[in-house]
């Protein structure tokens, strides 16, 4: 590997969610090309256990991204990398302020995975600019912006006041050499070996994000018509997240048809056997458990939140879209494609560009690493 350029990839494991899987997805196929040192913030959570044995991983003493601008420091004036991929904003800052007192000529490359308008709109004014302020001073100093969608793209250069050559659009690496072999494992719950009811599945942390108690009340809406199974994969990162959606079922009356079963290190084994798979979320950047689920050829639904599902799902063509937080569209969307599913090869073809090696390839081609 001594030959091989050095790429540093900054993150803050701050929970099981969906860009812990995405980096760790890149890194694993970093490594096929350059030497990969990943530099990690609060390694932990179930994604820290799949990081690759090809990456070398550098675990940072700070708990802060801000508090970690000195250890970064020290690590870019020793190791020189040759480029520097940050996943998340606050990670980024603190990369750009390190790049400078270290006085690197890495290029560091900012990957934001969220669309922060729509993040931020349930935020009051003083806090929307104490966000976005920081970016619009510091971004102009990074070698450009990597955003997940095109919706990204756009609400980034409106937010940080980018041109729009500094911010580039590379799909997530979502689809590893490894997923059809992980779906295959072991059926993981007797709902999904005993298929008597249909199964309906959600995925992601337990957040105000996901909004997972509209597709609570989207599910119960459709148990006289459809007597079917809720699982809902994830974990929440407050005590008390999984007993509150419960408390949602046990209020509308189907709490023995609805299952949280906790954070899954392999939900692919859980996903390949639902009968549907449906994103509620109020906002995203582009969401990975949607493109997962139609890698897998699952029937899928999802609300029309900014940003990604659009251009997943094609404006409908591969799935139908409803509006944020309206669970009779949802439901009815529900029905109407448990009824009429399209084939699982058509679903397959909504997500091409999404396979891991083909991502990962795109941004080494942006570092100029390959």
């Amino acid at each position: 590997m001594s030959g091989r350029r050095r790429l540093a990839v900054f993150i803050s494991f701050s929970g099981d969610g969906g860009v812990e899987r995405m980096i760790t997805n890149l890194c694993a196929e970093f490594a096929e090309h350059v030497h990969v040192d990943l530099l990690a913030l609060k390694l932990g959570g179930g994604h820290a256990s799949r990081i690759a044995d090809t990456v070398n991983v550098v675990e940072l003493r700070a708990q802060h991204a801000w508090t970690a601008v000195g250890e970064v420091t020290r690590y870019l004036e020793q190791m020189r990398p040759d480029a520097m991929l940050v996943a998340k904003d606050r990670a980024g800052r603190a990369a750009i302020r390190a790049t400078a007192r270290a006085r690197s000529s890495a290029p560091v490359f900012i990957r934001l995975g969220t669309n922060l308008s729509a993040a931020l709109e349930r935020k009051d004014r003083f806090s929307r600019w104490l966000r976005v302020w920081p970016m619009r001073r510091v971004y102009p100093h990074s070698a450009g912006v990597i955003a997940v969608s095109e919706g990204v793209r756009q609400d980034t250069m409106l937010v940080t006041g980018l041109p729009p050559e500094r911010v580039h659009v590379i799909r997530n690496p979502v689809i590893t050499s490894r997923i059809d072999a992980q779906a295959a494992e072991p059926v993981p719950h007797p709902w999904l070996a005993d298929k008597t009811l249909p199964v309906i599945m959600g995925m992601g942390r337990l957040t105000a994000q996901k909004d997972f108690p509209t597709l609570l009340r989207a599910f119960a809406r459709i148990q006289s018509q459809c007597p079917s199974r809720l699982v809902l994969l994830g974990e929440g990162p407050k005590p008390g997240d999984r007993e509150r959606h419960e408390q949602i079922a046990r209020d509308l009356g189907v709490a023995d048809r609805v299952l949280l079963p906790g954070f899954q290190k392999n939900p692919y084994a859980w996903l390949s056997r639902a009968d549907l798979f449906v994103l509620s979320s109020a906002w995203e950047g582009s969401p990975n458990a949607l493109t997962e689920a139609l890698a897998l050829g699952i029937p899928s639904v999802s609300t029309d939140c900014p940003s990604g599902p659009q251009e997943i799902l094609d404006g409908g063509r591969y799935g139908p879209l409803v509006g944020v937080g309206d669970d009779e569209a949802m439901a009815g969307a529900m029905l109407a494609t448990i009824n009429a599913p399209l084939s699982a090869d058509r679903l397959r073809e909504a997500v091409a560009e999404y396979r891991a090696d083909l991502s990962a390839r795109r941004y080494l081609q942006l570092m100029r690493l390959i």
